[in-house]
């Protein structure tokens, strides 16, 4: 059996997507997000995905979750990103983020993207 779908979220970017004050409490926004793909996985996908919450600044320490395993990024979210999708040479990898500089490092890499909506309500 192959691995699941590696699916990385870059959760400043996708809590940045929507104006709904998560810049007060970053963390609790960054939890909020994680909460939801928790209980919703990746809309529209019925096979099992492997979901990692990549955070960063104000957002270290969110705990992991069943069906969500979070990561602090020791310093720059995005080349965090970039590595993990690097260790997962080989396996499908899909990355959530908007941010463009990300979205061509991954893709170079092999990686699929997608934007915020796609695990956003």
């Amino acid at each position: 059996m192959s691995d699941p779908l590696l699916v990385i979220v870059d959760a400043a970017n996708v809590v940045g997507s929507v104006p709904d004050g998560w810049w007060r409490d970053r963390r609790g926004a960054a939890e909020r997000l994680r909460d939801r793909l928790a209980a919703d996985g990746l809309p529209g996908r019925t096979d099992p995905v492997e979901i990692v919450l990549v955070v960063e600044g104000a957002a270290r320490g969110v705990e992991s979750v069943p069906g969500v395993r979070v990561e602090d990024a020791p310093g720059s979210g995005d080349d965090h990103m970039v590595e993990l999708v690097a260790r997962a040479a080989g396996r499908p990898c899909l990355v959530v983020t908007a941010d463009r500089e990300l979205r061509r490092r991954v893709s170079e890499l092999g990686a699929e993207v997608t934007g915020p909506r796609t695990v956003r309500r």
